[in-house]
């Protein structure tokens, strides 16, 4: 299988998951502007993490807008996802759930996006090593 796709099975869905994520205790984050990254383990599953990505209606109020930010998030991690594709140690055959959560008022050049998403995986990677 091709290692830079973004199948259904790598998006973050459950709404247990995604609640159990964000009321803390398990979960970590950290913030590399423009995202706020937060992850945990989710138990038995697939190797491969699964992410959400969010965008607030607050800092972008057109959906054109929002859309675009998720959209350059997704390529990102699509293209970097590899970094996280080894089995991590510190999981022990659990998978992972991440969220990137955008920050910025401003829309970004997508290089720049990618740049910090790499610098997001390697933390992740360190973190849970």
């Amino acid at each position: 299988m091709n290692v830079y796709t973004l199948r259904k099975a790598e998006r973050l869905s459950s709404e247990l998951l995604i609640g159990k994520m964000f009321e803390g205790g398990v979960s970590k984050s950290f913030s590399i502007f423009p995202m706020r990254v937060v992850y945990m383990p989710a138990g038995a599953g697939e190797e491969m993490p699964s992410i959400l990505v969010s965008v607030s209606k607050r800092r972008f109020k057109r959906a054109v807008k929002r859309n675009r930010v998720k959209r350059q998030i997704r390529e990102a991690y699509r293209k970097n996802k590899h970094l996280l594709s080894a089995p991590l140690p510190g999981l022990q055959g659990e998978r992972l759930a991440i969220a990137f959560i955008y920050l910025s008022d401003a829309l970004l050049p997508s290089a720049l996006i990618e740049e910090k998403m790499k610098v997001a995986l390697q933390r992740i990677t360190e973190k849970l090593s």
